[in-house]
């Protein structure tokens, strides 16, 4: 399809009257653009241009090749505006699968503040712990947690988030407040111990605290909703506990102790991207590195 660049460099030379002053305006080398509408004319098997030391002149083909070319140009230059529209103002449907309690915790505000910010885009989104297949299934992107297998999507790492122990103040009454993490050892810690022991770090110093004594649960939300219900202490990221601990809700204990950060990526099939996900990754990487 090269000679589709070669029409655009034709239409060029047409418009400009000489080599010379396409030359100009392209960017292209004088001796290039002879050389290109040598070979258009050497392709179609007819002469396209009277050239003389001065200028050139159509000839009869060449009037209707220029007719024919020049509309096919200007339709290629106003679908590329048409394109870059959208890439300023993205349209469609963005179809996106999210982790259940991540996106109903954590990501729903971010989601609405998007939808505000791009009135052209809707959404259609699966919340189902499945994880789905991006190479067969229609989605755009998925958003997964933790560290992710080998495989052919490409993952765009959106925020890193540090978790810390909480539990309700009835709890903390009841039981009394560790001040050490070898003292979680006679205290509720809710989790999920096929995911293994927390592994709590401060500075330099780690250790591992047994979890799921009573609860065991696979769901942060699950998490969440228990210690706030005084069953325990749960190991949060910071943004998922916030609105629980501005209210009174969940209290944050042993502060110098934090979990292992929890990587959040994006995943798509490709690098080449329609607008409309390509913004929605940006708008994520943006507001979830704010907080």
């Amino acid at each position: 399809m090269e000679y589709l660049n070669d029409m655009a460099l034709f239409v060029e030379v047409v418009k400009a009257r000489s080599f010379r002053g396409a030359a100009e305006v392209t960017g292209v080398p004088n001796s290039t653009l002879s050389r290109r509408v040598g070979a258009l004319e050497k392709s179609i098997g007819l002469r396209l241009l009277h050239r003389t030391t001065r200028r050139i002149e159509l000839t009869e083909a060449g009037q209707i090749y220029y007719e024919r070319c020049r509309r096919i140009v200007d339709e290629a230059r106003i679908a590329h505006e048409q394109l870059g529209q959208m890439l300023a103002q993205p349209t469609g449907v963005l179809r996106a699968s999210l982790p259940v309690d991540f996106a109903t915790i954590y990501m729903a505000p971010l989601i609405a503040e998007f939808a505000r910010r791009y009135p052209g885009i809707a959404f259609d989104l699966d919340l189902t712990p499945r994880r789905v297949d991006l190479v067969t299934e229609p989605f755009d992107v998925a958003i997964r947690m933790g560290e992710q297998p080998s495989s052919t999507l490409i993952a765009r790492q959106l925020a890193r988030l540090t978790t810390y122990l909480y539990a309700s103040p009835r709890y903390l009454k009841n039981s009394g407040e560790p001040t050490d993490p070898a003292e979680l050892l006679q205290h509720e810690c809710i989790g999920y111990p096929k995911f293994g022991p927390w592994v709590l770090h401060k500075g330099d110093a780690s250790c591992e605290v047994a979890i799921g004594r009573r609860f065991t649960v696979n769901s942060v939300g699950m998490y969440r909703s228990l210690a706030v219900l005084d069953q325990g202490i749960a190991l949060l990221a910071e943004r998922v506990a916030a609105d629980d601990v501005a209210e009174g809700r969940l209290c944050r204990i042993l502060p110098a102790w934090h979990g292992k950060p929890v990587p959040v990526y994006a995943l798509t099939e490709t690098r080449l991207l329609p607008a409309k996900t390509l913004r929605f990754i940006e708008f994520l990487q943006e507001r979830l590195a704010d907080r």
